[in-house]
């Protein structure tokens, strides 16, 4: 933010010194044009027409004494004065939003937004142990609005240290300065293989090192812990899936052989569609851990989710 503004200020004097209400109202017009790629493309979400859209540019274009954007013939395109603003206006507003969270985190009773992101779909387990944690949650504090989503495991740790999340649930496998981790779950993660794998009909004496190491696997997609990289070393590692149930989908075509933790294949078991195979040797903890950011703005929302999560992860 200081880098563009220091570039943009190094050439003339961009808004008035006092931002007015309007000007804030016509960066998020821009911003909006800019993200949908046009006028025409920006008239539903902005609910006005593109002459009016036109207008709104035009005099935030007067009022920074600065050309934005290209339209015309060739399309809708930012000059580079455009790129740097646009570049600022997102930082703009995201200081905007962490303001009007830290204020709404003020008082003694919490409000806004309380974000939750999981790294992997929930099996019926964990889906059990969220909803308790969700219902103490809106006993607690029923006017949080609350968000709970699947997202890929590096945008939740980005998401952790931008604040754009309050809690993370991630398999253990690295930890990254900045935020803080607590192992809330474990079970154990087997190697499996489905009813029509060559090795489905074979006992575990049966299946040598050889045959590990020419048999087509998995690999989880991500790094994994000290004990789970020994595993994987033993294997022919030739496709990939990080979320479980893609794995579990790649294992259940035949074609592969891969790691899943219990509480995944307990249906698949039972109806003979899935075998564990060397339960004894090729076998590994798998950890979640509830992750947070390392002194975070919002506390008192990490804290109610910190004990609430302790409270109901712990209880048998």
């Amino acid at each position: 933010m200081k880098n563009i503004s220091n570039k943009i200020n190094s050439k003339r004097s961009i808004i008035p010194k006092a931002v007015t209400e309007y000007d804030i109202r016509l960066l998020r017009i821009f911003r909006t044009v800019v993200e949908n790629g046009g006028f025409s493309a920006s008239e539903a979400e902005l609910g006005v027409t593109r002459s009016t859209i036109s207008v709104h540019m035009s005099n935030l274009e007067s009022r920074m004494k600065l050309k934005l954007c290209s339209r015309g013939r060739g399309g809708f395109a930012l000059t580079e004065d455009g790129q740097a603003v646009y570049h600022a206006c997102i930082e703009l507003f995201d200081s905007l939003n962490d303001f009007s969270r830290l204020v709404n985190n003020l008082g003694e009773e919490l409000s806004g937004e309380l974000i939750i992101l999981c790294a992997d779909q929930l099996d019926t387990r964990m889906q059990l142990k969220l909803a308790e944690v969700v219902k103490k949650i809106h006993k607690a504090q029923p006017q949080l609005h609350l968000v709970l989503d699947n997202e890929a495991l590096k945008h939740i740790e980005k998401c952790l240290l931008k604040e754009k999340a309050h809690i993370g649930l991630l398999p253990s496998y690295q930890q990254i300065e900045g935020l803080d981790y607590q192992t809330i779950y474990n079970e154990p993660i087997y190697l499996c293989c489905s009813h029509t794998h060559p090795f489905f009909q074979l006992k575990d004496d049966e299946i040598s090192a050889e045959m590990l190491t020419q048999t087509p696997a998995i690999h989880p997609g991500i790094d994994i812990d000290a004990e789970g990289r020994e595993q994987l070393k033993r294997l022919n590692l030739c496709a990939k899936a990080y979320q479980f149930d893609t794995r579990k989908t790649l294992i259940l075509s035949g074609c592969y052989i891969g790691y899943l933790p219990l509480s995944y294949i307990q249906q698949e078991l039972e109806s003979k569609q899935l075998k564990i195979i060397l339960r004894d040797s090729a076998c590994y903890q798998f950890n979640l851990s509830m992750v947070s950011k390392h002194n975070p703005r919002e506390t008192s929302k990490i804290e109610l989710l910190k004990a609430i999560f302790d409270e109901v992860f712990n209880q048998e």
